[in-house]
């Protein structure tokens, strides 16, 4: 028999004649009429090819096959009535879910302190998975395997939904021992020996190559348009390290100022704006469709944006 040709409400009807084992009684506790309860019973008959229920001494007797049925058709609208009911809200205090996000060096410098701070009080018992963009690719996000991947992005998928947490701008971060720091400007940045650090995009990294100006980002980006090149001796992927390869005398590191204020209580170095124009970049974050109306998801996604906001203007 074809399940698409069968009348669900008919399981219904059986469910409560078997409970109430009266026709009249099972009319009135769904609110149909008793001819219309009748005519149920005979298509169930017809149905199962069994009487189901008899009419003796006692009253309506479910036969041996309407006993056998009675645990399922309960079990089975059972299931049906938590398909078809909405979802309950997400208790965060009460979850234990583990969220696995994918955030830069820079982002988990920056936003991530911040958003386990708040955790702590509203899901303490919430687990956070950090990963590297070396540890996902598209193809876990996609398949939601990742909840979310937070980094600046050059490309992402159309399918992906997105949302920007913050535009950021750059900061100079060098020694207080730099002999440029008497006279800071473009000429004296150029002379001066630069650390590279930058990880965009996700997938496992590659070297990098010095004279590849158009792949090296935002800051050589900005310098090449006006026509200079810095000369840089140390290529990493990790902005804290940046952060402390310039407290070297020689060494200046060029970071996205929110980072950079990182180090505003380290009495070794100096915090200066860039002598020249770098554009400011977008902090995103970014989940699978097959994730968009998760309950948890929401939540989560939406106290990162809450965060974020916090952060904004620091």
């Amino acid at each position: 028999m074809n399940i698409a040709r069968i009348d669900l409400n008919l399981l219904v009807y059986l469910d409560v004649l078997l409970r109430e084992r009266n026709v009249t009684k099972a009319a009135n506790q769904l609110g149909i009429s008793q001819p219309a309860m009748s005519n149920g019973l005979k298509r169930l008959r017809d149905l199962f090819d069994d009487p189901l229920l008899i009419r003796t001494s006692e009253g309506m007797t479910p036969t041996e096959r309407a006993q056998e049925l009675k645990p399922q058709i309960r079990s089975i609208l059972v299931d049906l009535e938590k398909t078809v009911q909405p979802r309950s809200e997400f208790k965060a205090y009460e979850s234990s879910r583990v969220f696995r996000i994918m955030a830069s060096d820079y982002a988990e410098c920056t936003l991530i302190p911040a958003l386990l701070g708040r955790l702590r009080n509203l899901a303490p018992n919430i687990t956070l998975d950090i990963m590297t963009p070396s540890d996902v690719s598209f193809l876990d996000v996609e398949q939601g395997r990742v909840d979310m991947v937070i980094n600046r992005f050059d490309d992402m998928p159309q399918s992906f939904h997105q949302k920007t947490l913050w535009k950021d701008h750059f900061s100079c971060i060098l020694s207080k021992d730099n002999p440029v720091l008497g006279k800071f400007n473009l000429d004296s940045y150029l002379e001066s020996q630069h650390v590279w650090v930058s990880k965009t995009g996700m997938g496992v990294g590659v070297g990098v190559n010095p004279s590849d100006v158009q792949r090296l980002g935002w800051v050589d980006e900005s310098l090449k348009k006006m026509g200079k090149k810095r000369h840089i001796t140390v290529f990493t992927r990790h902005y804290q390290a940046a952060a402390l390869l310039a407290e070297q005398k020689d060494l200046i590191a060029t970071v996205p100022s929110k980072l950079a204020r990182l180090q505003l209580s380290n009495n070794r170095v100096s915090i200066m704006p860039p002598p020249f124009d770098i554009p400011p970049f977008e902090l995103k974050m970014a989940w699978s469709p097959l994730l968009q109306n998760n309950p948890e998801h929401q939540w989560m996604r939406n106290l990162l944006s809450e965060t974020a906001e916090t952060l904004d203007n620091v």
